[in-house]
């Protein structure tokens, strides 16, 4: 439970720099969806990576492997927008458009790749050209993990003094039932990264009821104002998790691989 490309990159990472299969990154997709398609947004880079453009039949994830290692592609990172927050964009493109609309989004070199659930077990991967590559900021782990708490902890004050934090039958339960699958991960995968991405679930499963449950226990327009206030900076907190737990990850795993 976390995103597509957050599998993506982390495996495709590791396997470009030998440290996993191919078939490793197939399987470990299968998380998401039973089918994943690959189209390209423009003629100039569908032929430049030799992979179909959106009015042709789509190829396989396995071709978008192939691409991005003739690409020149070394590591990835996952790039999860909203609006107000759409750092790691590069500014008014389509690309930018449509990671903010499906609010997940993967940069390998100058190519960003946007997984959208079209069907029932089906992920359609779309590669964008960018121009410009926005740098990747560093995202240190221990804040993030740090952050996560804080907000957790500030959130629950705000919802407890708006009477809106409502206890919920079997809620425990539910949440763990939310983040029972964590996924598979190589096997060098870093534990810290692990576990922040198993926090980062968790909240994100409690966001998750949370939006269900709307407006709570809130008896106004202003009370229900405050509540989504005071979720916000969780949500925050659980983007930026994930994106410190991947960025580790990476380093960690293709950093390994190229001494060995």
């Amino acid at each position: 439970m976390c995103c597509p490309s957050a599998t993506f990159v982390v495996w495709t990472s590791a396997w470009l720099h030998g440290a996993a299969a191919a078939d490793d990154v197939l399987d470990a997709s299968q998380e998401w969806g039973e089918l994943h398609e690959v189209v390209v947004a423009d003629q100039g880079t569908a032929t430049a990576l030799d992979l179909p453009t959106r009015d042709e039949p789509p190829a396989a994830l396995a071709m978008l492997l192939a691409a991005l290692r003739q690409y020149g592609a070394s590591a990835g990172r996952i790039v999860l927008p909203v609006p107000g927050d759409v750092r790691g964009l590069d500014g008014k493109s389509e690309f930018a458009a449509e990671a903010i609309r499906v609010g997940d989004a993967a940069v390998f070199a100058g190519l960003g790749l946007v997984p959208d659930r079209v069907a029932d077990g089906v992920v359609r991967w779309t590669v964008y050209d960018l121009p410009v590559t926005p740098p990747q900021a560093p995202e240190p782990i221990g804040a993030a993990d740090r952050e996560l708490s804080e907000a957790m902890r500030a959130a629950a004050g705000t919802l407890a003094s708006l009477d809106v934090a409502r206890d919920r039958p079997n809620v425990r339960a539910e949440i763990a039932e939310r983040v029972a699958s964590t996924g598979a991960w190589p096997a060098a995968m870093p534990q810290r990264s692990l576990r922040v991405l198993q926090r980062a679930n968790e909240l994100a499963a409690i966001l998750e009821l949370a939006a269900e449950d709307e407006p709570g226990g809130a008896v106004s327009a202003s009370a229900a104002l405050q509540r989504a206030d005071a979720l916000r900076p969780l949500s925050d907190a659980v983007r930026a998790a994930r994106r410190a737990a991947v960025q580790e990850a990476v380093s960690v795993l293709t950093d390994h691989a190229d001494r060995h």
